[in-house]
């Protein structure tokens, strides 16, 4: 058979194809507002008929939601990024590898983030939150702290805080290019290292009555 005469698609085992579609919808969000992407459109795009584009993922908003996930936790820091050196140098290649990620499919990013999607949807806000806990547990762990630290509300409230400066911060660097990807490097780096290094053991000081007699936790690898 000619090159010209081939089919599009090709088998590929369950797992592929539905990373191959998760990817086309990842790229087809961040092109356009979610309104104007149809599933004919992902599915046309991935090669594969609509009926198994449901099959794996449901309608459009469950695929959207997969997508939104995709963005947020940006699964391997823990297999790209070396778990070893100062605070300083884990904050550092952790910041450089997220941006990198980030910048593979930074409109994509900026869509599933703001205000463009599919407006005030309650599922889409559990998400985020839930996406900002495990990313803050993930990021806390990698920094060297003992998981005991994600298990103070108030520290967690301040990592979900900072995830929503690494949203602002990229928007501006991607969208509105008012910050270049060095500057938003430097801003992400310096805060994360304040937080963990001056901001946490503050916090441990004014703990309540309630966690009088809990331990210091430890607050990783100094600068």
């Amino acid at each position: 058979m000619s090159s010209t005469s081939a089919p599009r698609w090709k088998r590929l085992e369950p797992d592929e194809r539905r990373e191959q579609i998760l990817k086309c919808a990842v790229r087809l969000f961040g092109e356009r507002p979610y309104s104007e992407v149809s599933t004919t459109d992902i599915a046309r795009e991935a090669g594969v008929a609509r009926g198994l584009l449901n099959h794996y993922f449901g309608q459009k908003r469950d695929l959207y939601l997969k997508v939104i996930k995709r963005m947020l936790l940006m699964p391997g820091l823990e297999e790209s990024v070396p778990m070893t050196g100062s605070l300083r140098e884990r904050v550092e290649r952790s910041v450089k590898w997220y941006l990198d990620t980030v910048e593979t499919h930074g409109k994509t990013y900026v869509a599933v983030t703001g205000m463009g999607g599919i407006g005030s949807d309650p599922e889409v806000e559990r998400i985020i939150l839930e996406s900002d806990d495990v990313a803050s547990t993930k990021t806390l762990e990698f920094l060297g702290l003992k998981v005991e630290v994600g298990s103070d509300a108030r520290q967690r409230a301040m990592m979900r805080s900072y995830a929503g400066l690494v949203k602002a911060t990229i928007r501006e660097w991607i969208r509105g290019g008012t910050l270049s990807r060095e500057d938003a490097h430097l801003l992400l780096s310096e805060a994360l290292i304040t937080i963990v290094r001056d901001v946490f053991p503050q916090l441990a000081q004014q703990a309540g009555p309630e966690r009088a007699g809990a331990k210091t936790p430890k607050t990783g690898p100094k600068r």
